[in-house]
């Protein structure tokens, strides 16, 4: 019996709503920072405006948490990111306030919203797009009304085009806001820490748990090729070796260490107690038996 009265406190320090919103169900995915490692998070849209989404969500999120958003509009090729705060929780159902969303992703909301019927709401007003639509005046010739249209289709596909143009840039834009959500991630320092670390050698070899000695060519030792093979690395949070890069030694020698190497098993390396993926150096040295 106390649910209704509580509900009702939920809605009423909800703030008013400034801007039409529009009935939007499509797959969002939502990305949060968990000790400095992204997360994905899947979730559906409920309605969607300029200012922000209201999405159902398969997470546990506080107002205030800064997450990354991407979805797409129906109809448009282009996938939509932004950045997001967390301004309201109710179950699993969130508002989203968009920050910093690009003009280029505006004009985008803006396009779409004009090709549907009225926004949700009874209070909320028209799109802007949708009222150059609306039909001319009756004192107003057919052919004033005909070129009205055709300066309208003319701005929706320049805006269009606009949007197309600027999505390299919005990729761009939505990879750098991660150094802004890193920096509020509690415990970290003020210039923030990648989820991937460059470690020297000298702390990875001591957390090797598991060696494969690489196999020493006949050819190689034929024509006395000797030497050390440095390996870029890639080491992952369950200690699998995930990517290596011949920097040095040999050629004749280097398949063979890639092949060794790539069965060595590591200690996850762990910042602040969360194993992460790190960047190293690997040596195996290749010299003759006496």
């Amino acid at each position: 019996m106390s649910s209704a009265p509580a509900q009702a406190r939920v809605q009423r320090a909800l703030p008013p709503r400034r801007l039409a919103r529009y009935r939007l169900t499509v797959p969002v995915d939502v990305t949060v920072l968990v000790s400095g490692v992204p997360q994905n998070v899947p979730g559906r849209s409920l309605d969607l405006c300029e200012g922000g989404l209201a999405a159902v969500l398969a997470a546990d999120l506080k107002p205030g948490d800064v997450v990354g958003v991407e979805f797409r509009l129906p109809d448009l090729g282009l996938a939509l990111h932004a950045k997001a705060v967390i301004r309201h929780q109710a179950a699993l159902r969130y508002g989203m306030e968009f920050m910093a969303l690009s003009p280029a992703h505006r004009a985008m909301i803006r396009y779409w919203a004009s090709h549907l019927e009225q926004p949700l709401g009874a209070n909320a007003s028209a799109s802007p797009l949708k009222s150059l639509e609306a039909a001319p005046a009756s004192g107003q010739s057919t052919a004033s009304s005909a070129r009205g249209g055709k300066s309208l289709r003319t701005a929706l596909w320049v805006m269009l085009a606009a949007s197309f143009m600027v999505g390299g840039l919005g990729w761009w834009q939505w990879y750098r806001t991660w150094q802004e959500l890193d920096a509020r991630v509690p415990g970290k320092s003020e210039s923030g820490q990648a989820s991937r670390l460059r470690v020297p050698a000298s702390a990875m070899m001591p957390l090797l748990i598991h060696r494969v000695e690489a196999a020493y060519p006949d050819a190689a030792q034929q024509h006395g090729v000797q030497g050390v093979v440095v390996l870029d690395a890639v080491i992952g949070t369950d200690g699998r070796v995930l990517e290596l890069h011949p920097t040095s030694g040999p050629p004749a020698l280097t398949q063979a260490a890639t092949d060794a190497v790539k069965w060595w098993r590591f200690q996850p390396y762990r910042v602040d107690g969360q194993p992460v993926e790190v960047e190293t150096s690997l040596a195996v040295e290749f010299r003759p038996q006496s």
